[in-house]
């Protein structure tokens, strides 16, 4: 299938890109998305593989690297207390790299203060840095950034931690998509040394480029578990869409609204949000309806005699309903479903259908039925909807790996912030990489 010619996003000229660097014997600060670790124990390394191209570019060029990445959310954010234990450790990670690489990667260790984390980065680490830059060792990897108390942090704090992440390197290389959150590792540090794009970065944007100008018909599949956090994606999606395909508790939210009833677990503030989709739909009749939900007694593991199918035709007014924890799959059978889906040219899945990990079969049967078209563009953001559908279609999964009309992005919310924003340039990490190459052309480096 031939593409049409994608439009060009006004800032794609000005974004630097790390093959424009001089990395010769530089020490090259990069951050990545490796937030792979829950509990200690990588879940799925496919953000980590992601960004070894770059990694190897760097080195294979004569550069020597510095690597961090954040893992969870260690920082109460009630209390502001930081926890640094190895729930959110990036040792496994490191260990992980050594494995792969089969290189050394040292992991600097600095003083822990009750409630506050790391206070900075201290001359410990110089040593360390002598030995990288004498191939003693094959890359240095810093503690979680969200374990450092001046990460997420504003005035005098983020201003030191700042300085002393450029401190450590000559020049730095963003290669984070998924991580959209203007943070010191992500966003103040641009502003300190040479910044460039690494590999990751410009694929994810590129590809982001084919989702904001889609080729037509162009078909969502949005779900989640809660409703308030996709508002602004959803609202700006729905604007792009001829179709759109809701799931999870995001659909019980609009059946809610839309047909007057109650469902377990939706809130009433989510439903008059909701209103609005729904009165905008009743004159465009973009919402695809799902005609087969599975409703449940229990929120929990999948019990016998305590769930059951319920067609939406047979919905009643007035009525409160269980929990809705699944689509049943004779959804994606249905005419209208399978041919809106089968006619799409590009679609874009952010979506576990089900309540996992008992309720799975709706989001199988939503990865097979896309499959059958053969013809379009089919993008999947975010690492819960690609760990599904690895799980629930682990031939699939390896069959499509290297299709072109499949793409898997590493970051879900990093897209729905582009598609909120209507630019794949606007998130901040990104636009700080775009000015720091302005200041660089001006000669405006601090």
């Amino acid at each position: 299938m031939r593409a049409r010619k994608r439009k060009k996003e006004p800032d794609e000229d000005r974004l630097p890109l790390i093959q424009d660097a001089d990395l010769a014997g530089k020490v090259v600060l990069v951050r990545v998305d490796h937030n792979v670790v829950k509990n200690g124990i990588i879940r799925d390394p496919y953000r980590i593989d992601r960004t070894i191209g770059t990694l190897y570019n760097i080195v294979e060029r004569g550069g020597r690297i510095i690597l961090m990445t954040h893992v969870g959310r260690p920082r109460d954010k009630k209390t502001g207390e930081i926890t640094c234990d190895p729930s959110t450790s990036i040792e496994p990670i490191a260990a992980y790299l050594e494995r792969k690489l089969h290189s050394k990667i040292h992991v600097p260790t600095f003083r822990v203060e009750r409630r506050r984390g790391i206070i900075g980065i201290d001359t410990s680490i110089n040593l360390a840095i002598k030995d990288l830059r004498q191939h003693k060792i094959g890359g240095i990897y810093l503690p979680n950034t969200r374990w450092f108390e001046g990460e997420e942090a504003t005035g005098e704090l983020g201003e030191s931690f700042t300085r002393q992440l450029a401190g450590l390197a000559d020049v730095f290389v963003n290669d984070a998509f998924g991580s959209w959150q203007p943070h010191v590792s992500t966003y103040d540090i641009a502003g300190y040394l040479p910044s460039y794009a690494g590999f990751l970065m410009q694929e994810e944007i590129d590809h982001l480029g084919k989702v904001l100008h889609p080729d037509r018909p162009f078909v969502a599949v949005v779900a989640g578990a809660k409703y308030d956090t996709k508002i602004g994606p959803l609202n700006e999606l729905y604007k792009r869409v001829d179709h759109l395909i809701l799931g999870g508790v995001i659909y019980n939210t609009y059946l809610c609204a839309r047909y007057n009833i109650r469902i377990a677990g939706v809130s009433e503030a989510d439903i008059n949000a909701a209103k609005r989709l729904v009165s905008q739909d009743k004159k465009a009749h973009k919402i695809v309806e799902l005609p087969y939900i599975v409703e449940a007694d229990i929120l929990g593991k999948k019990v016998r005699g305590k769930y059951r199918t319920v067609e939406i035709q047979d919905l009643v007014p007035g009525k409160s309903y269980g929990y809705g924890l699944d689509i049943d799959q004779r959804s994606f059978s249905d005419k209208k479903v399978a041919g809106v889906i089968g006619s799409a040219k590009t679609i874009f899945v952010n979506a576990v259908m089900g309540y996992t990990p008992h309720f799975t079969d709706g989001s199988e049967a939503l990865d097979r039925t896309i499959d059958k078209n053969r013809a379009a563009w089919k993008f999947y953001g975010g690492g819960d909807t690609l760990q599904e559908f690895k799980s629930l279609c682990p031939g699939l999964y390896l069959a499509v790996l290297d299709d072109a009309l499949y793409y898997f992005f590493t970051g879900g919310g990093s897209v729905l912030k582009a598609i909120e924003k209507n630019d794949a340039f606007g998130m901040k990490p990104v636009q700080a990489l775009i000015e720091n190459k302005k200041a660089l052309e001006k000669g405006l480096t601090r």
